[in-house]
């Protein structure tokens, strides 16, 4: 594999806080793995991304915390976009780059959106408040050419498989930060951190999983796999609270047990509706716990974010659809991490004709994929009927 060497430059000007000298460094111990080396061939690029996403969790609700919050401007695709998102893809970028050097990443933004809405010197001050850089900080120009490491000109993949890191912050109030590794096109890994979310889910009722999933900053939960050694989450409380005593542990989740599509908990995205879908022919939808026959239960999900797939993996719902929208290009990273995450729980992803996501469709960037008519996550069960029932429908699909 060849670099594709970025044709930018820019100036080293370092940018300090009257208080650089005393800025704030959280004690951070390590996160150890819920299983051992023996069983995780990637073991080592495990405990980086688990690392790297650790800290651009920090990073998110210190962001949330703060005034850079306000700091929201809107790309061409009418994305929006923050300080968390620039500050999340650099951290992440920086810290892997010194431990793998030679993976290359696939991510989506890019540095010159930073440079020409004068956000260099925020996210430059929020990677650094949670680097692991010590006596050495990073310079505006290492912070930028971080970002450009995963943008569209930072590498140039071929039709042969191919190994990369894919990252993913998507902070539309959720703040989830997903990372995977794809080794030689296939997926190996993924860590997926969600600081807003409920502390103990799994003994509400559905309107209240549905109403109060997103908490403030201060709770929330990590959620690592791993090919062959299940997915398992744990407290995020004791990395983002320097008070906390000691680290929560690993509990191994998996998706739910539900084997009846109308006793299936269903999710969307938030800005979708339900007769947008075609299963909408055959039933009426509603958020309540008590059900009527030709209904189903349907949760929202937070609309662009990976707290769909947390939801599938851990359980809390059944299955999660989302439609491919005529003229919107589907982007990887939305949904890489998520993939494993739901397969290691036990669940599985698929088109709405029920073929794999290609992550290779894209052979230059890895970074679309073309999944036809929408993507169904569910708890494995569940697929094959809802597959058919998607199929055999007669509904008008809206687009």
């Amino acid at each position: 594999m060849i670099f594709v060497q970025s044709a930018r430059h820019f100036s080293t000007v370092r940018f300090t806080r009257p208080d650089s000298a005393l800025r704030r460094r959280r004690f951070r111990v390590r996160s150890s793995l819920p299983f051992g080396t023996e069983k995780a061939n990637y073991y080592r690029e495990l405990e980086a991304a688990v690392d790297a996403v650790e800290r651009a969790c920090a990073l998110c609700v210190d962001i949330q915390s703060s005034v850079l919050q306000r700091r929201v401007v809107e790309k061409t695709d009418q994305t929006p976009v923050t300080v968390a998102d620039f500050g999340v893809q650099a951290l992440v970028s920086l810290e892997l780059g010194k431990r793998f050097p030679l993976i290359p990443l696939v991510a989506e933004e890019d540095s010159a959106f930073v440079r020409s809405n004068k956000l260099v010197e925020p996210v430059l001050n929020a990677a650094l408040d949670e680097s692991s850089c010590g006596e050495n900080p990073w310079t505006a120009d290492e912070v930028l050419e971080a970002i450009d490491r995963g943008g569209p000109e930072g590498f140039a993949f071929g039709a042969q498989p191919a190994t990369y890191w894919d990252i993913l912050s998507s902070n539309s109030g959720c703040y989830v930060v997903g990372l995977a590794l794809v080794v030689d096109g296939e997926l190996v890994l993924g860590v997926m951190g969600c600081p807003n979310w409920k502390n103990d889910i799994s003994n509400k009722s559905t309107s209240e999983v549905q109403e109060k999933n997103i908490t403030p900053p201060g709770s929330g939960i990590i959620m690592v796999a791993h090919t062959g050694c299940g997915t398992w989450t744990k407290r995020l409380s004791s990395v983002l609270n320097s008070t906390a005593k000691m680290p929560y542990s690993w509990t191994q989740c998996s998706v739910d047990g539900s084997c009846i599509v109308e006793e299936a908990r269903f999710s969307i995205p938030d800005s979708d509706v339900w007769e947008s879908f075609p299963l909408s022919s055959l039933f009426r939808s509603t958020n309540a716990d008590s059900i009527d026959e030709g209904e189903i239960l349907l949760v929202k999900s937070c609309c662009g974010s990976l707290s769909k797939y947390m939801m599938v993996a851990s359980g809390v719902v059944s299955l999660h659809m989302q439609r491919v929208k005529v003229h919107r290009v589907t982007k990887a990273w939305d949904h890489v991490v998520g993939i494993i995450c739901v397969q290691e729980a036990g669940g599985k992803v698929t088109d709405w004709k029920g073929d794999e996501l290609n992550l290779a469709a894209d052979e230059v960037g890895r970074r679309n994929i073309y999944p036809s008519r929408g993507i169904l996550a569910t708890n494995g069960t569940l697929h094959n009927r809802l597959l058919e029932m998607i199929s055999s429908s007669s509904s008008t699909v809206s687009r």
